[in-house]
Formats: structure tokens, C-alpha cells, sequence
């Protein structure tokens, strides 16, 4: 495993439309682990392979029990209710903004191996899937998002909100 660079705000790649993986082999397992590796370092609960310069659609994601997730094409077939929080991203570091996604997900994707998965998600897992599929799209939740956060106290108040939310779904 290799740490990799993150990618940053304003670096073309970040907006550029990734392809699917189609051979699922060492050279996709290395980009898998590697991304697992740069997300620990930085301290992240995503990240998607373009964030660290590979335009393929590849993401992991951590659920409300901190379980590790590889979602390789992943495809949103489902979405229920709505939830406005608070997001960051480490392609954009120290910028933070209210987004509104859905509250309930379906999620069909494969994983390192080729083999389909069907998964539910909700709350800030579902957030954080959405939140990647749409680095895969070139997309930033500073595009989409309603309201930029730049008081220390306001963030402070709405991260410590997301997280009773997150440990509140966990029991």
C-alpha cells in the first residue's frame, strides 16, 4: 500500500467524468488499498478514486458503524426523504457547506472482485456514498451546496449534530 496525494479544489481532474472499471485485477486492488491508506492518513469517512488522480469509478465509503465499504460502479437505484447537512471534503480543506441529499439510498454496485452487491443506506452513510458518486461525476459538494459555513461556532454546532445523528443511527 502507498499513500497517495489528494487531489485539490480548482485541479482539473476534479471535474472531469470518470469511467468504469472493467478489469479487476492487482492494478484496481492497489488503487483500492492505496485509497483506503490516504483516506486513514487524512482522516476522511470517503473518498473517491478521482480525489487521488485516478478517473475511474471507485469509491470507499465508511458506514454509520465504521465499517469500510469498496463500491466499484457504483450506481444509485433508489432514493427516499431528504436530510440537509453538513458536508467537507478533503479535496477541500477547510471549506465546509449545508447540502440537502436523500435521507434513505439503494446502492447496486461491485465490489474489487467483479461480484454485483445490492446495499441500503441511510443517514450520514447514505450522505457519504452520495457525496463520492459524485466525485465520479465531476462533481463538488461545493457546487450543489445551499450554504457555506465560515462561522468556527456554527461548524463547531453542526458537526457535533451530525455526529449524535450518526451514533444515534448506529443502535
Amino acid at each position: 500500500m502507498a499513500l497517495r496525494r489528494v487531489v485539490l479544489s480548482g485541479e482539473d481532474t476534479l471535474r472531469k467524468k470518470s469511467r468504469d472499471v472493467v478489469a479487476f485485477d492487482d492494478k484496481l486492488w492497489v488503487l483500492l488499498d492505496d485509497m483506503q491508506q490516504t483516506m486513514d492518513q487524512f482522516g476522511g469517512v470517503g473518498l473517491a478514486a478521482p480525489q487521488v488522480g485516478i478517473l475511474r469509478r471507485a469509491i470507499i465509503v465508511e458506514d454509520n458503524n465504521n465499517k469500510r465499504h469498496e463500491f466499484v460502479n457504483p450506481v444509485v437505484t433508489i432514493m427516499k426523504g431528504e436530510q440537509r447537512e453538513i458536508e467537507g471534503c478533503l479535496s477541500s480543506p477547510g471549506e465546509w457547506g449545508y447540502v440537502v441529499r436523500p435521507d434513505r439510498i439503494q446502492l447496486k454496485a461491485l465490489n474489487r472482485y467483479g461480484k454485483e452487491t445490492v446495499m441500503d443506506a441511510d443517514g450520514v452513510f447514505a450522505i457519504t456514498i452520495c457525496h463520492e458518486i459524485d466525485h465520479l461525476n465531476g462533481i463538488l459538494f461545493t457546487d450543489i451546496a445551499d450554504e457555506m459555513v465560515e462561522d468556527e461556532e456554527e461548524l463547531e454546532r453542526a458537526k457535533r449534530a451530525r455526529n449524535r445523528k450518526r451514533k444515534k443511527r448506529r443502535r
